[in-house]
């Protein structure tokens, strides 16, 4: 084990180790988060001490909290009491590691995290905003009580500690031809449609890579495919008391290709869909973060299909836009639109040290 991460209550009775703070969510189940707690009983006086991991939706900043309103819903909480202990555990080659980091007061503590919470996702604040993101968060908290089974104690904060972690999935090992759709629109006064479609290269893509997308027309009326516009959209689902999406044109370009009456075009378009270019957009989710890290888009959530989630959920698509230009009435030029949506599946490609996942959409 190469670092330990610690954090120790502002009075030094408790301190509280991790060995990690990345926990993967592999669709069907998730890392166990086990760490240790040290204790020194010499301060406690005969006080209780309980470690909780919560998943919380945080929809304010903590300045904000001004006259006693919670700007943080928990959307799962799990509590344990490890002093005095409980019963036996049987510890985790992490926790056998970190007990020997900490010594004889250490006290080991695991959680299981159900598959259906949302990972770790933060909203991109505007460029004048302050304090700290709305979004999804996972914190791991130690703490003494003084009363011996109230949940809803205030608890002084010299008598906690606590860690942000996150919960984050990877893109699967193997990946999958993409994606197709396609439409036939048929126009008032022709006789004949205007056949489109569109085809993702593969079924997943890397942040930061090329995407490529292969579009066929099939123009069989009279009327002039003038445009092509292609346009990449991220939606945020934000499912708390109700399900609410919204979506954030994250690429958008336009190209000149005219496709005229009875004719068809087949052609390849490569774009790069990035946060560098999105950085003033209030509201785009990117993947959470610990501190100051640099991050990226949001990755697509991978959820089991019969398990409900709340919290923030994303998904991306495609969409490929054509201007259908034709003669008016009365001599000057009417236009029409037709477009196809495409799922896309960006996500973060999996580390060499991290289990193959399946992948369920």
């Amino acid at each position: 084990m190469s670092k330990v991460f610690k954090k120790t209550s502002g009075n030094g009775h408790i301190a509280l180790y991790l060995g990690k703070r990345d926990f993967v969510d592999n669709v069907d189940s998730v890392e166990v988060v086990d760490g240790v707690v040290k204790i020194d009983p010499s301060g406690l006086e005969g006080r209780k001490v309980f470690v909780y991991l919560a998943c919380a939706f945080r929809y304010g900043s903590d300045d904000l909290d001004v006259i006693g309103l919670s700007f943080r819903r928990d959307i799962w909480i799990q509590r344990v009491q490890v002093y005095p202990p409980c019963e036996s555990v049987t510890q985790t080659p992490m926790q056998v590691s970190l007990m020997k980091k900490v010594g004889g007061d250490g006290q080991p503590f695991t959680f299981q995290m159900p598959p259906n919470l949302p990972c770790s996702v933060s909203l991109q604040p505007g460029p004048g905003d302050s304090g700290k993101a709305c979004g999804v968060d996972f914190e791991v908290k130690a703490y003494i009580a003084k009363e011996k089974d109230n949940a809803d104690e205030v608890i002084e904060k010299k008598d906690t500690c606590r860690l942000m972690i996150r919960k984050i999935q990877f893109a699967p090992s193997s990946n999958k031809p993409g994606p197709k759709a396609e439409i036939t629109k048929q126009f008032m006064m022709t006789d004949k449609p205007i056949l489109l479609e569109a085809s993702l290269e593969k079924e997943i893509y890397y942040h930061g890579d090329p995407i490529s997308i292969n579009v066929k027309i099939n123009n069989e009326t009279a009327k002039t495919v003038k445009k092509i516009k292609i346009s990449v959209e991220q939606l945020t689902s934000v499912v708390l008391y109700c399900s609410d999406t919204y979506a954030k044109e994250i690429f958008s370009a336009e190209y000149g290709e005219t496709v005229n009456a009875n004719s068809k075009l087949e052609k390849s378009y490569q774009f790069t869909p990035l946060l560098s270019i999105n950085k003033e957009k209030r509201g785009l989710a990117v993947d959470g973060r610990l501190k100051d890290e640099d991050t990226n888009l949001a990755s697509t959530t991978l959820s089991q299909s019969d398990k409900e989630m709340h919290g923030i959920i994303i998904s991306y698509k495609v969409k490929v836009n054509l201007a259908v230009a034709s003669g008016g009435l009365l001599g000057g030029l009417t236009s029409s639109d037709v477009t196809v949506e495409v799922p896309l599946t960006l996500m973060s490609p999996k580390p060499a040290e991290v289990a193959d996942i399946k992948m369920s959409l």
